[in-house]
């Protein structure tokens, strides 16, 4: 498995090459999208992307964890968790590309 990690200025160089927009152009579209979609999740919205993928947040009851170092029980606070979840096409690219 790869180390690579795509980052925002990738996203950024797509745009640029692949939609002809300036290089600032392409960095403000990149950051107004990732924008809008963190502006959604904050206001409790679910971010859908066709054929992408599901961004919704959970909200998480407090619990009693328990350190595994010495075993002792430990209160976990409740809070709100961010998830994905890849839609079918997404995740049958991924399992594709595991294969090749």
């Amino acid at each position: 498995m790869s180390n690579k990690t795509l980052t925002r200025m990738d996203l950024t160089e797509a745009v640029f090459r692949e939609v002809g927009l300036s290089r600032n152009e392409s960095s403000a579209l990149v950051d107004s999208v990732l924008q809008h979609i963190s502006d959604a999740l904050v206001d409790g919205e679910q971010v859908k992307i066709s054929s992408f993928g599901t961004f919704s947040l959970r909200d998480k009851n407090a619990r009693l964890g328990r350190n595994p170092k010495t075993g002792e029980e430990v209160p976990i606070s409740p809070r709100r968790v961010l998830t994905f979840r890849p839609s079918h096409i997404m995740k049958e690219r991924v399992i594709d590309g595991n294969r090749g």
